[in-house]
């Protein structure tokens, strides 16, 4: 009955969408699987708030999906970089071209406000003030209103990213009354409590908190190319295309404002986005699920008006083996391990070969920096077998044992993984098969998210399996793989690392020449995979279609793994 009643909802919607008004030429209609729970430009939590956020307003910099390099954006070039001690100057210079909506120029004033914005305490802005915790100060150069400079606490490779990697907001729009002109930036750097007071913060924060600043189209205006015209909750989200928008006056390639009208349809079932592609209701789906691609690869009349596409991504599933337990401290018991997970049989059963082997944590599809040189582990029992040996571990009939300080114990795995993964839990019941066949028992454990991340953190695991989600922009992997985020409650949950490759992490870190950044990544590739403790086992790829009737459409590893803003209409 309830399969019945899925059946007759994705029919019901699916008229929904073929009774809406034929598409407009220059339209552009895709699929949000969940809708955004605001689109404040400050407080936005949502892959599908940021789709649309970065259609409406822009950054300082931004990667383009066509090369998936880092260029800059609202900014005139990158930014200069300068470190003295332990502080970092970096500067920026905003296009002259860079325009507001009322055609007001977009001034350092601007950029000066946005960080009040998303530092001050009162304001719905949790979940981004982190990100610019590291800009102590903002100073604006005294002959250019263009130009500034942000004044940062130390130096991680992150920072020129992070630095130009937030939205850039209209104080005219959000803060007509002047409230936080008086707030200098560096008075929110130290302890915010005496600013809780401030009566300008109080009543800037009573009016940024109400619903206005999270779906009203006259004021969520930016710099970027379309302006919010109708928000209809749990229906759709449209988009139209300012007139005499600046970016067309640049020669900028990332810089594009081309389809007239876009139109965001929420369809939270897959099976209906399915039915309204197949309809032509959208030009473009992502996400679609590898059984239904393959079936989209041999539908001779949706292949007349689609192409079919998939990206290499920067999303990996890992094996994290807790080097900390005694069982698992020795290497070869690690290396014995890797040899019994089957990536090729896993990469065929849960992604239908829509992934890419790993040797490391960098992207095979990032050349420049993936170490060729190094093979993945196979699936090889022998080879596991003659490990477990070396490392003291002896085969009998009922498993492997080995003593260890007057105490026997046997080999024994648990393998934990967050609930509700489908692809997490074959994974892990293929290597508990594949285990079974040298005799090691493995006992398979799904934990409720909250559960898995507490003991992740609190290190009460054996072996994980996980995702974890990257970019090509920044390789600072010492949150995850340094000595110093091993404690309990740090983010080394495997415990991976010494004083060698503390060393090469910081120097990576600190390379600014491509070769030796290069030459360093590899030879940490080739350390992480001796070690065997944190397993990259593939990157997976991407599966999306596209209308043919557009061109130029970026397509890119990069979420949302096309550039909707640079679309042509196919004359």
């Amino acid at each position: 009955m309830r399969k019945l009643y899925a059946i007759f909802l994705s029919l019901l919607l699916l008229l929904t969408y073929c009774s809406q008004p034929k598409q407009q030429p220059g339209q552009v209609s895709v699929r949000l699987a969940s809708e955004p729970h605001t689109l404040n430009p400050a407080n936005y939590n949502d892959m599908a708030a940021m789709q649309i956020l970065n259609l409406v307003f822009q950054s300082l910099l931004g990667p383009d999906l066509e090369d998936a390099q880092l260029k800059p954006i609202l900014a005139k070039s990158l930014p200069l970089i300068e470190q003295k001690d332990s502080v970092t100057y970096i500067t920026y210079e905003i296009r002259e071209e860079a325009r507001w909506t009322d055609g007001s120029p977009v001034t350092s004033d601007d950029v000066a406000f946005t960080l009040k914005v998303l530092k001050a305490p009162l304001l719905q802005n949790e979940q981004i003030k982190p990100q610019v915790a590291f800009i102590q100060d903002l100073v604006i150069d005294k002959d250019n209103n263009r130009k500034f400079t942000f004044v940062c606490n130390r130096f991680t490779p992150e920072m020129e990213l992070l630095s130009g990697d937030f939205f850039i907001l209209p104080a005219y729009l959000f803060d007509p009354e002047d409230l936080l002109a008086s707030i200098p930036v560096a008075a929110l750097t130290d302890s915010l409590s005496k600013l809780e007071n401030n009566e300008n913060l109080k009543a800037f924060a009573a009016r940024f908190n109400t619903p206005d600043y999270n779906n009203n189209g006259k004021i969520l205006q930016g710099s970027a190319g379309y302006l919010l015209q109708e928000w209809v909750p749990g229906q759709s989200i449209v988009l139209t295309r300012k007139e005499n928008w600046w970016g067309n006056n640049t020669s900028a390639s990332n810089l594009t404002a081309n389809p007239s009208r876009i139109v965001l349809h929420v369809i939270p079932e897959n099976t209906t986005a399915l039915l309204a592609l197949k309809a032509r209701q959208l030009d473009v789906l992502s996400d679609i699920p590898a059984l239904e691609f393959d079936e989209l690869k041999t539908n001779k009349d949706f292949l007349e008006d689609f192409n079919l596409h998939t990206p290499d991504s920067y999303a990996l599933v890992y094996a994290g083996i807790n080097s900390r337990l005694a069982k698992f401290a020795d290497k070869k018991t690690r290396q014995a391990i890797a040899h019994l997970i089957d990536v090729p049989n896993i990469i065929k059963v849960t992604q239908q070969s829509y992934a890419v082997p790993s040797v490391g944590i960098v992207p095979p599809s990032v050349k420049e920096y993936y170490n060729t040189g190094l093979k993945p582990y196979t699936y090889n029992t022998g080879a596991a077998a003659q490990l477990l040996q070396q490392a003291g571990w002896q085969q009998r009939t009922n498993g492997w044992f080995r003593t260890a300080n007057g105490k026997e114990e046997q080999l024994t795995i648990t393998v934990t993984y967050k609930a509700g993964s489908t692809m997490l839990e074959t994974t892990a019941l293929i290597f508990q098969a594949s285990a079974a066949k040298i005799n090691i028992p493995v006992q398979v454990e799904a934990q409720e998210s909250s559960l898995f991340s507490k003991n992740s953190r609190n290190h009460s695991f054996e072996i994980f399996f996980r995702t974890l989600t990257g970019n090509p922009f920044n390789f600072n992997f010492e949150p995850i793989l340094h000595t110093s985020f091993a404690e309990t409650g740090g983010t080394n949950y495997t415990g991976f690392g010494n004083a060698k490759t503390d060393a090469l992490i910081e120097a990576i870190n600190h390379a600014t020449d491509k070769g030796q950044k290069a030459k360093l990544l590899k030879d940490f590739q080739k350390v992480m995979l001796e070690e065997a403790t944190f397993l990259t086992l593939y990157y997976q790829k991407e599966r999306l279609a596209i209308n043919k009737r557009f061109s130029n459409t970026k397509v890119s590893g990069l979420k949302p793994n096309y550039d909707i803003s640079a679309f042509l209409l196919q004359k």
